[in-house]
């Protein structure tokens, strides 16, 4: 095994972080990555036999079981935690709630395996060079925290919805920006520019519960039913209806994060956001007024609108920060050497 130094910016660019990363990955670990997406496969596999269904009736257990023991040991390997503590810790009250069967460890049981979902599902995306890469990226992010939503309504919890997603987007949050605080190199490192799109990712996320819970609460009638009028529409028209913080914050916030990584560390602040996109794909299923095919058109419909609104966003700070001129983006493009682990390594 060999190391090989990544090649550096042209001349006159200065990047901010030279490292060495390795050739290829050593065989264990590329063992460990073919391991874990078996488990996670079969541990999918149970839980599509039981939503069919098809199978014993405790499948759907074994299922979420299996599903939040392999997260929970990526999250720790990704994190450069211990993964065998954390994934045998997992694994072992996985199993307690199953024996036990009470419908409060059930349910937090449940808000565990989707917290851990999307956490993970932010944490296992790479930096974006290129716009197409950010968006491959937001992809993969919905469709870890969409396998944990399965792992999820599989613990069968007792719950209330808007409570429950609350809850688990706060602690998704907390998570995030715990690990984040580690990657970004801690407050000092947000420097002025990773201040200005922490607070305005701030401001969206409080704008958006606030606004929320001030019309469920307060708004008069006449408001609401407008509002419901054009969720009506979109659901009889195009068969669901977008999640808005997915979509207004969630997705622009991981493109935008992912594509500003390959360039800077402050990056991380932004992805952190990027919870407010799988937060809510992996509760989705907790509510049962909404159908497994309506619940999917909704996720996707949010990613589509997001990235529209995560382009313009990456093309607003380009426009702003980016090379001018002729051949200005790829010149750009090309001084993009902030390299990161690869995606089956740990970030720390």
């Amino acid at each position: 095994m060999h190391e090989e130094i990544v090649p550096g910016p042209p001349v006159g660019a200065t990047p901010e972080l030279t490292v060495t990363v390795p050739d290829r990955e050593p065989v264990q670990s590329r063992l460990l990555v073919v391991v874990w997406v078996l488990v996670v496969g079969a541990g999918l596999a149970a839980l599509v036999a039981a939503l069919v269904p098809i199978g014993p009736a405790w499948l759907d257990g074994v299922g979420a079981v299996t599903v939040v023991t392999a997260y929970t040991w990526g999250l720790a390997a990704r994190t450069g935690g211990r993964p065998v503590v954390f994934g045998t810790l997992a694994l072992v009250l996985g199993a307690l709630v199953l024996l036990l069967d009470q419908d409060y460890l059930r349910t937090g049981a449940a808000v565990l395996t989707c917290v851990v979902s999307a956490v993970l599902g932010v944490m296992a995306t790479t930096p974006a060079v290129r716009f197409s890469r950010a968006a491959r990226e937001c992809a993969i992010a919905v469709l870890i925290a969409g396998v944990g939503a399965m792992a999820t309504v599989g613990f069968d919890p007792v719950v209330s919805v808007v409570r429950f997603e609350y809850v688990t987007l706060g602690l998704a949050l907390v998570g995030a920006f715990a690990v984040v605080h580690r990657l970004g190199a801690g407050l000092h490192g947000l420097g002025r520019r990773g201040l200005v799109v922490v607070a305005i990712g701030g401001a969206l996320l409080a704008i958006s519960l606030l606004y929320a819970e001030m019309l469920r609460r307060y708004g008069s009638q006449e408001l609401v039913d407008n509002l419901l009028d054009g969720v009506r529409w979109s659901r009889d028209t195009i068969g669901a209806f977008p999640r808005p913080i997915e979509t207004v914050l969630g997705v622009p916030a991981l493109a935008w994060g992912c594509h500003m990584r390959a360039r800077r560390r402050q990056g991380w602040w932004l992805c952190a956001f990027g919870v407010a996109a799988t937060a809510p794909v992996a509760n989705s299923l907790v509510n049962p007024a909404i159908s497994l095919l309506e619940c999917g058109l909704s996720v996707f419909y949010g990613l589509v609108v997001g990235l529209v609104l995560g382009y313009a966003a990456i093309r607003a700070d380009l426009a702003l920060t980016g090379s001018r001129g002729q051949g200005g983006r790829r010149i750009e493009e090309a001084t993009a050497v902030r390299p990161e682990p690869p995606r089956t390594a740990a970030l720390l």
